[in-house]
């Protein structure tokens, strides 16, 4: 990997990284508790556990500068879903909560130009 590809790997996880925090705040600020972030299961990480009416949430969250490759939203592949349901059945399985209520959302954090942040919460993003 040459230089220049590494800065952009590097510059894309730290709006990774920026994106979760402003999801985080965003989920606080809605009233939802954020229990874990970037938890490591064996089908790959979810960005945000977190918790909201008793219903345990699963939260992937995708940041991005600009629209010119579409909305955040718009890069959760059907593979990526299928890593989601699955990540998501691990952790509850793992921590003996199969039979709690719990459901997948995405979140999709959009730096604007201003740099004003623009979050949006898709509820119920996926089903089990």
């Amino acid at each position: 990997m040459d230089g220049r590809a590494k800065r952009k790997q590097s510059d894309n996880k730290r709006l990774g990284s920026w994106g979760e925090g402003a999801a985080r705040r965003y989920l606080e600020a809605q009233g939802a508790q954020v229990l874990e972030s970037n938890v490591r299961t064996a089908y790959g990480e979810i960005d945000l556990v977190a918790k909201e009416d008793g219903t345990l949430l699963f939260c992937e969250v995708k940041t991005r500068r600009t629209q010119t490759f579409g909305y955040p939203e718009e890069s959760v592949t059907p593979k990526k879903q299928e890593h989601m349901r699955n990540s998501a059945l691990d952790y509850l399985q793992t921590h003996d909560l199969l039979d709690a209520d719990w459901r997948i959302d995405v979140l999709s954090v959009e730096r604007q130009p201003n740099q004003q942040v623009k979050v949006t919460w898709f509820k119920y993003a996926l089903s089990g």
